[in-house]
């Protein structure tokens, strides 16, 4: 997985291998206008080295800037054995200073910062996002040391002004059903987006040659996986294989799902054809099938497959951040409606 979670937690066991000293930032809470939401987070590191993100503009540079002035980490390496317990600080109290900061009007930040972080914490944190696990890291103000536990799909940020909670890991998951070059793309990009990506071919001469690292090839048919898996809210399931007999089987028991995505590869006249299938012999309703996305992804002009990679997780990304891109179906209106 290759997402800014790892990013940073991978930077920080490579500059505490070599000890190298750094502060932990993490956006706790916005106001306003902010670019970037509460968990965001980055490592900075006592030569103004970064890692990740808290705003991508002058904030950062302010940080940096802080950190090279020995504000953060000079008196720990004064004062051996000190401890120096996480802190709060808020940038764009005034109007003078969000500009100066390049924050948007009536945009307020409060960071969290940790300038003696929980290295064993970290480490464990690590090991547990790379197996592909949900955690939750705490952070209390004025206290040392973190706890790591067990997160949920359904797991927010947490900040009541003394503990800071974050979710880390996979929180969200994909099953595309076929291994081609488009899944190859869209794996590889999903991963970057935190999702934890389940690909199922029964076709041995595509499964075969399937190599994404991160990803898991799940055997047997489409809609077994599916089951299998025990889809929720934070899930999505895409069908590229072009074959109705494994692409139909699996939008069966997706479009019954709580998954928040459903789309499937096809033309427009395709897609019709096919919405027209599921409804007149499965059983599903119109609601149901009106959910299909299909031609799967935004209308972007997309051809070659990272293209039409880009366009699904796109729209996916659309639809997970509840913005409205078209109807789920761009005929749905023009679905029949089959009598009982």
């Amino acid at each position: 997985m290759h997402s800014t979670d790892r990013q940073v937690l991978d930077a920080v066991c490579r500059w505490t291998a070599a000890g190298q000293r750094f502060a932990l930032v993490t956006v706790a809470r916005t106001w306003g206008s902010a670019p970037r939401p509460p968990g965001a987070w980055m490592a900075l590191r006592e030569d103004g080295v970064v890692q990740g993100s808290v705003s991508g503009g002058c904030l950062e540079a302010d940080l940096i800037e802080r950190v090279l002035g020995g504000e953060f980490l000079s008196s720990a390496a004064g004062a051996p054995g000190a401890q120096h317990l996480p802190v709060t600080h808020t940038y764009g109290l005034t109007q003078d200073e969000a500009r100066r900061y390049g924050l948007p009007c009536g945009g307020r930040m409060e960071l969290v910062i940790e300038s003696q972080p929980d290295l064993a914490a970290l480490q464990t944190l690590a090991e547990r996002v790379a197996r592909g696990e949900l955690v939750r890291r705490s952070v209390v103000i004025g206290e040392p040391g973190n706890r790591i536990a067990p997160g949920t799909a359904g797991d927010r940020v947490h900040w009541d002004g003394r503990t800071l909670s974050t979710p880390h890991g996979p929180a969200w998951r994909l099953l595309i059903v076929g291994a081609g070059q488009i899944s190859g793309y869209l794996a590889q990009m999903a991963q970057a987006l935190d999702y934890q990506v389940f690909v199922c071919d029964p076709r041995a001469e595509y499964a075969a040659e399937w190599n994404v690292p991160g990803s898991t090839i799940v055997a047997g048919m489409p809609d077994d996986a599916l089951l299998a898996l025990q889809l929720d809210p934070h899930s999505a399931v895409v069908a590229l294989t072009h074959d109705p007999k494994l692409d139909d089987m699996v939008l069966l028991e997706a479009l019954k799902s709580p998954a928040f995505y459903v789309g499937a590869l096809g033309s427009t006249v395709n897609s019709q054809h096919r919405r027209e299938r599921l409804l007149q012999y499965f059983d599903l309703t119109p609601a149901q099938v009106e959910r299909l996305h299909g031609p799967v992804g935004l209308p972007i002009g997309s051809r070659t497959p990272p293209e039409i990679a880009l366009a699904i997780l796109a729209e996916m990304t659309a639809v997970r951040n509840g913005v409205a891109t078209r109807p789920a179906t761009a005929a749905a209106a023009a679905l029949p409606r089959v009598r009982a």
